[in-house]
């Protein structure tokens, strides 16, 4: 699923919050995304010369598989992956990779980290609240705490951004499977397959709790 969800990097869908929708605690607590000494730049969009001199240096593939440190030690690996977020809050991967190392430790802040998991995703979404992708990351994340109804909102909240984007809208189908959320993931089937996608594993998957339906012809309908 995260493989699926890391499909979507290159889109970007500019809209702003809903005021009252579900945000990440913390707020300002999580310092501000939008001050850096270098960058910080929108993942999605960032040039790329800029994005290989970080993962060059401090998300590198040791460090993203959490098996070889970068400039720290293995227990503080990380710092390395709080640079990446502090150059790019939405970069996709890093906040994936800092959660694995929170789960790994089975603590909120990982060691070498300042900031909360939780934060990170603060500021990831305060930088690009029309990140779809962080959106979704989040929500799992929200789910794996066993926050399912403000994982939802999260969702909910994403797909408002999703626009027309077909796998877009395929990814946070899945996600609405995941939480159990099984109208609003078949909302999402039809829409992902209205706007031309035709893998079939969300509709493998309604079908295999019983909750898939055939979209209703319009015409009929109106009989």
């Amino acid at each position: 699923m995260i493989r699926t969800l890391l499909g979507l990097l290159a889109v970007t869908m500019v809209a702003l919050p809903v005021s009252g929708q579900a945000q990440p605690a913390q707020g300002s607590a999580c310092g501000n995304p939008f001050v850096n000494h270098f960058g910080p730049w929108d993942y999605t969009t960032a040039r790329r010369e800029d994005i290989e001199l970080v993962e060059r240096f401090h998300f590198t593939p040791g460090v993203e598989s959490m098996t070889r440190p970068a400039t720290t030690s293995f227990n503080t690996m990380a710092a390395d992956v709080a640079y990446t977020l502090q150059v790019f809050p939405n970069h996709h991967r890093a906040l994936l990779t800092m959660q694995r190392l929170a789960q790994r430790y089975k603590v909120d802040t990982p060691p070498g980290s300042q900031l909360s998991v939780e934060c990170w995703f603060d500021r990831a979404l305060r930088f690009r609240p029309e990140d779809t992708v962080s959106r979704a990351l989040y929500a799992r994340y929200l789910a794996s705490k066993g926050r399912k109804p403000e994982a939802k909102l999260q969702i909910d909240e994403a797909v408002r951004h999703a626009g027309d984007d077909p796998l877009s809208n395929f990814n946070l189908g899945m996600v609405y499977f995941e939480l159990g959320a099984f109208d609003e993931a078949l909302a999402q089937a039809h829409k992902a397959a209205e706007f031309g996608y035709v893998r079939t594993e969300l509709v493998d998957q309604l079908k295999s709790v019983g909750k898939w339906r055939e979209r209703a012809d319009p015409a009929v309908q109106a009989k």
